[in-house]
């Protein structure tokens, strides 16, 4: 998957915004001003960092090469994708909805109630 491809299906997800906290470098995609996506710009090979129900994140790093542990993340809750590599682009479509409704879900009442709304 390219890079725009996978910004532009993040940014597709109601209430997604691009930030980049850390330097011109890392973008990094939140919901409700938490992280679900952080890419590194200048990285190659391009990869995502993606937040994972622990289980399935093992599974995935079972299943995929080019799935690993979260790099600088929690690696029990945050898996590094490779976009070019052996993981087809529905199933990173996938795993990155997965991410932002893992972090929706932890928000609170009040804003996922105006995410609702949108």
């Amino acid at each position: 998957m390219h890079l725009d491809a996978f910004r532009d299906h993040c940014l597709a997800l109601p209430g997604a915004e691009e930030t980049l906290p850390f330097g011109p470098d890392t973008l990094v995609f939140k919901v409700g001003g938490k992280m679900f996506a952080l890419m590194g710009l200048e990285r190659l090979p391009p990869s995502v960092n993606l937040k994972c129900d622990p289980e399935r994140a093992v599974e995935l790093r079972e299943q995929y090469d080019a799935i690993t542990p979260g790099w600088h993340m929690n690696k029990v809750h945050w898996n590094t994708v490779g976009l070019q590599a052996d993981v087809p682009d529905d199933v990173i479509r996938e795993l990155a909805d997965h991410s932002y409704a893992l972090v929706r879900a932890s928000l609170p009442k009040r804003i996922r109630a105006e995410l609702d709304a949108q």
